[in-house]
């Protein structure tokens, strides 16, 4: 293998014969019918279209057509044509979610084996996706293609899209939780969910990181589970204690252990949802809410995949490298 060989290259080296089970369960093999083409292959192309920010599956099944070493790797033979747009769709819908994140826990587990992922801090937030569609004109806090998108902040304005709720390793910056819904609920709603998601393949969780807007009842959720929250209190909570907040410019104030728990927990989640933007998490072209989730979790299984890739491959300190992987 070349050195100056981009990361593409380690899905034709690793073995994905488990996941090749989960996305093959919902195609047949015999029977009427054409026979389909092979999902294996199609998953490596979602892979690349995710890791080199294709914009779309129509310029993905372009550079397939041109470029050998892309067919080589999604498992095309040299008079075969490279998979339509509509197979990369048909496959979407067939796998669904449910068995994507049956995928994403099952490399998670495979982390956390590997001792990548260690599950005693995590991180929560949440993080906006802009919806691929326009307001209703007729009521404009829905979308009007995409009416499951909704109205909600966006940084500092608000605009029509979907929400990813993210739970993180902070020791790894990994990601062992997801949930999406649209962009006008609020965060804390889905805390509960994100840390059950978590348990189920992350043990001995002591500490929970998140913004001040989770309020107390996310507090005793965490408690709930065993963990210890680091959550700043808002300024009208608990005034004249010593106790952890944020004021409007980032800065912290409360007992120095909290305070520094606190900065790393919130930097790692930053940097992970940087690296989910790098493999296109921003470039979204589905509609519908179950769409738009099995498109963060193929982002989340591109991230993930990368990472156990490095431990098969004895190269651990490139589980978090989506630039390079041979020097």
């Amino acid at each position: 293998m070349e050195k100056h060989e981009d990361v593409t290259s380690i899905l034709s080296m690793i073995n994905l014969d488990n996941i090749e089970k989960t996305i093959s369960q919902p195609y047949h093999e015999t029977g009427p019918g054409r026979p389909p083409r092979k999902p294996r292959g199609i998953f490596k192309a979602l892979m690349i279209k995710q890791l080199r920010c294709i914009p779309s599956d129509r310029e993905l099944y372009r550079r397939l057509w041109n470029d050998e070493a892309l067919r080589i790797i999604c498992d095309i033979e040299e008079k075969e044509k490279p998979y339509h747009p509509s197979q990369l769709t048909r496959f979407r819908n067939k796998v669904g979610p449910e068995r994507l994140e049956n995928i994403m826990n099952s490399l998670i587990r495979e982390l956390v084996e590997g001792e990548i992922i260690k599950g005693e801090t995590l991180a929560l937030d949440a993080t906006f996706i802009k919806a691929w569609s326009r307001r209703d004109p007729e009521d404009d806090s829905h979308g009007y293609s995409d009416p499951e998108s909704r109205v909600g902040r966006d940084g500092k304005t608000y605009d029509l899209g979907y929400k990813l709720h993210l739970a993180v390793d902070v020791d790894s910056d990994m990601p062992v939780a997801a949930v999406v819904a649209s962009a006008n609920e609020n965060e804390k709603k889905h805390t509960e969910e994100l840390l059950e998601k978590a348990s189920l393949v992350v043990d001995g969780v002591r500490v929970v990181v998140a913004d001040s807007q989770y309020s107390r009842r996310v507090r005793d959720c965490v408690v709930g589970y065993g963990a210890g929250p680091v959550i700043p209190y808002p300024s009208n909570r608990r005034r004249g204690e010593s106790v952890l907040r944020v004021d409007r410019f980032f800065r912290t104030s409360g007992s120095a252990v909290e305070r520094r728990v606190y900065e790393v927990g919130r930097a790692s989640v930053e940097r992970v949802n940087s690296r989910l933007e790098f493999v296109g998490l921003e470039c979204l072209k589905l509609r519908g809410l179950c769409n738009v989730l099995v498109h963060v979790l193929l982002c989340i299984i591109v991230m993930l995949v990368v990472a156990v890739a490095a431990v098969r491959l004895d190269r651990s300190w490139k589980v978090r490298s989506f630039a390079s992987f041979w020097w």
